[in-house]
């Protein structure tokens, strides 16, 4: 059937109509941080029969009161995830409040949200006022400026710096690796061999005694999450209960997208494999006790491993998700056919001029793990040329041809008011044919949107008590 264009009158609304207004609310689903600049997406979803989102009448109560840091809901949502993580050291109460006054006296745009937080994450990198600053005090100074740093990368391609992503990620990196050498017991850093790119991980011990063999939690981060927001979600709660934890950076994460370029892989098996490989060398690791666990876009991603890898003793999915090409609105899914010419035409020529700078921005963020070109022309300030080719490549990500096959023992996580991915969670476990379990996290827990931002405590008691619960001597 020949596509619908603009101008083709009674067909109805045009294609160019269409796709603009869909452009806005383009939240293709990513790391913890899924919301995106000025994309005035609704707080509130339901799901359509596809798996969708289409706003809900009830959007504007879904974070009532203080929980509205900014009137913006992308914005909102990652505040919220700031100062979910103060529970956890990653953030404070106090800076965040105080960042989120800042920015909304100035007016909030990219331009102050990235000014604002990367002021913060400098300056918690100086020596605080009064007496020198000892370990403790440096090291979670540190950990919360990873934090900050991260959410000012989070919207600097929105900003009037977008060259500086790289830097931005540098200055959260060492943030991070500081933090990290100030632990005790430091983690045990290494690089694991993954095709021509090593992937960097950081294995934390509850203690450096090496004599038992522990029971071992993968964190595996979506999208555009940052190693902080895997200490918020698991590895802090992983060390209090006596487990060791496995951080690190896949293709299309953190040091594999901004410095070695990498993007992301459908066959995230390859990419788990040798990690369990690696723990399982290892005398303080229970070979039969490895969880895996997938945050945001990899809640999609760990079961895609769990597939294939059969040393997985228990997956959970934080949310599940089963087709990650549905966080896009249709809208913006109408874009793509398969022809590359046709919808690379579609997309230059109908869709771009008439894209508003904010929707600009959104596509960029979301695009730029799936294109090493679409990052670099973002970083130039440009949008990119090419749809087809990462388009494609998020498409693929479907995982409804192999989740039947995951044989551990599983936890699907959804939210009340998910707003990347409505009824994925649902479509997930109804097929599951392991041992499962569902669990929706609430707002009358504090914990409702994508990933509880407000409840990372709470987040993790449901996901320990279910592990310990599931494997034996946990």
């Amino acid at each position: 059937m020949k596509p619908h264009r603009s101008g083709d009158g009674p067909a109805g609304p045009s294609r160019r109509a269409l796709l603009t207004a869909g452009a806005g609310v383009a939240l293709v689903a990513g790391c913890a941080r899924e919301g995106a600049p000025g994309a005035g997406a609704p707080a509130a979803v339901t799901a359509t029969a596809t798996g969708s989102a289409t706003p809900s009448a009830a959007a504007g109560g879904i974070t009532p009161g203080a929980m509205t840091l900014f009137e913006d809901p992308a914005y909102n949502f990652n505040g919220l995830l700031a100062l979910g993580a103060s529970g956890a050291g990653s953030a404070e109460v106090g800076e965040v409040l105080t960042a989120v006054n800042a920015i909304n006296a100035a007016g909030v745009s990219a331009q102050s949200y990235v000014e604002t937080f990367r002021k913060l994450g400098d300056r918690l990198l100086e020596p605080p006022p009064g007496a020198p600053a000892d370990d403790q005090t440096k090291r979670f100074r540190a950990l919360r400026a990873a934090q900050y740093y991260g959410q000012a990368l989070f919207f600097v391609l929105g900003s009037d710096d977008p060259g500086s992503e790289e830097q931005l990620y540098r200055a959260g990196r060492a943030a991070w690796d500081t933090f990290c050498g100030l632990c005790e017991p430091p983690p045990v850093t290494a690089n694991v061999p993954y095709g021509t790119t090593p992937l960097p991980v950081w294995f934390f011990r509850p203690d450096a005694s090496g004599g038992d063999r522990r029971p071992t939690m993968i964190l595996t981060n979506g999208s555009d999450g940052q190693n902080v927001d895997m200490w918020t979600y698991g590895v802090a709660a992983a060390l209090d209960r006596g487990w060791n934890a496995l951080v690190y950076d896949g293709p299309g994460q953190g040091q594999l997208l901004f410095v070695d370029r990498v993007v992301f892989t459908p066959t995230w098996e390859k990419v788990v494999t040798p990690l369990v490989d690696w723990l399982t060398a290892r005398s303080d690791v229970d070979p039969a006790r490895i969880a895996l666990t997938g945050l945001s876009m990899a809640g999609d991603l760990a079961p895609r491993a769990a597939a294939f890898e059969s040393r997985i003793a228990a997956l959970v999915a934080m949310p599940g998700c089963v087709e990650p090409w549905l966080g896009f609105p249709p809208e913006i899914r109408r874009i793509l056919t398969p022809d590359k010419q046709q919808t690379n035409d579609i997309w230059n020529k109908e869709v771009v001029p008439e894209l508003p700078p904010a929707a600009a921005a959104v596509m960029k963020k979301r695009f730029e793990p799936f294109s090493v070109p679409a990052m670099l022309e973002a970083r130039q300030g440009k949008l990119f040329t090419d749809f087809h080719t990462p388009a494609t490549r998020i498409r693929a990500l479907s995982i409804t041809d192999v989740i039947g096959r995951v044989k551990a023992p599983t936890l699907v996580l959804d939210y009340e008011g998910e707003q990347f991915y409505p009824g994925q969670p649902r479509r997930m476990y109804d097929a599951l044919t392991s041992p499962k379990d569902y669990m929706r996290l609430t707002a009358a827990q504090g914990a409702q949107l994508h990933c509880s931002p407000m409840a990372p405590q709470l987040h993790c008691e449901v996901v320990f008590d279910w592990l310990q619960a599931t494997l034996p001597g946990s």
